[in-house]
């Protein structure tokens, strides 16, 4: 496809996920080809290019004789970062953030008690550099540049482990730090006490100190939960 059909092509997903995500197209909704390329005006290979992306969502399936079918919601891909985006943007905020801090609470701690005993002096070098640009960038409503630092973390955290199915969680894990901090989910400034708790788990994998990383990471999923309580209740 070229540039101009894979603009085309993302103008149409950007519209038809969202919707479907947000409930605007109940499960068993069909969505029928024709009308699609009329309400966007593109042409027909543009929808059906749309159209198997979102399949491969497992948000539509399409059917011979039905037309492109919403699935339930029990049945979409919830891990394709795209999906995250997409129901981080809707209606459902507060409840998909909590399932998303909860899923943080169960992995990365083991993750991170994996990386103090796996990870390579440059993976430690990295995690020390990148807690010292949340330090560094956690003062001044500075969210765009500590939100750099705080996913490049987490991302070597899960790839220190050591773990491959830890480590493809990196994209949920920048999605939903990505979600909190363009839909206004956190405070103006980091929390001071979550900040030190980075720099502490980055001392603590270089240490090779499990325990530590692993205690002092589950402090850190826990404050995140506890902002959601008062952020988006």
């Amino acid at each position: 496809m070229d540039k101009q059909g894979q603009g085309l092509h993302a103008r149409v997903l950007d519209s038809l996920g969202p919707a479907i995500t947000a409930g605007e197209y109940p499960a068993g909704s069909v969505l029928r080809t024709d009308e699609l390329e009329e309400r966007f005006d593109v042409s027909r290979s543009v929808i059906r290019e749309a159209i198997r992306v979102l399949e491969s969502m497992n948000l539509v399936a399409s059917r011979r004789r039905v037309g492109v079918t919403v699935l339930p919601a029990d049945e979409w891909n919830v891990y394709d970062p795209s999906v995250i985006r997409w129901r981080l943007a809707g209606p459902d905020r507060p409840r998909q953030l909590r399932s998303l801090t909860v899923l943080r609470s169960a992995i990365e701690p083991a993750a991170a008690g994996l990386a103090a005993l796996r990870a390579t002096p440059e993976q430690c070098a990295e995690l020390t550099e990148h807690a010292l640009g949340m330090v560094a960038t956690s003062r001044g409503q500075q969210l765009d540049a500590y939100l750099v630092h705080d996913i490049a973390f987490h991302r070597v955290i899960l790839r220190a482990s050591g773990n491959e199915m830890f480590a493809r969680l990196g994209d949920v894990v920048a999605e939903v730090l990505t979600g909190r901090t363009h839909h206004h989910v956190m405070f103006t400034d980091p929390d001071p006490a979550a900040v030190t708790l980075h720099v502490r788990v980055a001392e603590a994998v270089r240490g090779r100190d499990a325990a530590g990383a692993e205690a002092l990471t589950r402090e850190i999923a826990a404050g995140a939960m506890a902002e959601l309580d008062i952020l988006a209740p």
